[in-house]
């Protein structure tokens, strides 16, 4: 029986990491991890949430995703903000329902290529998930900024009905979880995977 490989695409604040800590049965889903060459946060430490690494990790690690988050305003000397999912994170949790916290369809679309190129599609149905921005959007970006630009950055983001139009990916449930608005129809598929444990 194929497993599920759910992406919980949204703007920042919009709920994803809520509804994957708090909504999702604990040990259903494996969280993929991304490396990033962004510092870590108060609170972070390596592997939690992301591997810290460095540019030069970049050039060597294969990698199933591959996100630049400044490079609209990057300048020479400036840091890259990296981000990227490794393959061997995703090759380590074969066999496991995944689930991806991605911003943009685009890096969406990334993964399901790499899935499709590795023959792992027939292993792994696939489902994408909506999460709708919140009003208070803006201010969680600007609370959440901690590198030259930031702020910038996150607000020249989009994560718009178009994005997915453009990556050439149906969006399967829409939701916005922070106003407790869950989409039933994601609630029962993720109880028929209980049941199917």
């Amino acid at each position: 029986m194929k497993k599920t490989l759910l992406f919980c695409n949204g703007l920042s604040g919009s709920g994803k990491s809520y509804f994957i800590q708090n909504t999702l049965p604990a040990g259903l889903f494996y969280n993929l991890k991304s490396m990033t060459t962004r510092p870590m946060r108060p609170g972070e430490s390596e592997g939690k949430p992301y591997f810290f690494r460095s540019e030069r990790d970049f050039d060597t690690t294969p990698l199933v995703t591959h996100l630049w988050v400044n490079q609209a305003l990057w300048t020479p000397g400036m840091p890259k903000w990296l981000y990227g999912v490794p393959e061997s994170e995703v090759l380590n949790h074969l066999n496991q329902n995944l689930v991806y916290d991605v911003i943009q369809p685009c890096y969406t679309r990334q993964m399901i290529d790499w899935f499709r190129q590795h023959d792992l599609d027939k292993k792994y149905n696939f489902r994408v998930a909506y999460f709708l921005t919140p009003d208070i959007n803006l201010e969680t970006a600007r609370g959440r900024a901690n590198m030259p630009n930031d702020t910038a950055v996150r607000t020249m983001n989009t994560c718009i009905p178009e994005d997915f139009l453009d990556a050439g990916i149906d969006i399967d449930y829409i939701l916005k979880p922070r106003d407790g608005k869950l989409n039933p129809r994601l609630l029962a598929h993720i109880k028929r995977l209980q049941r199917q444990r």
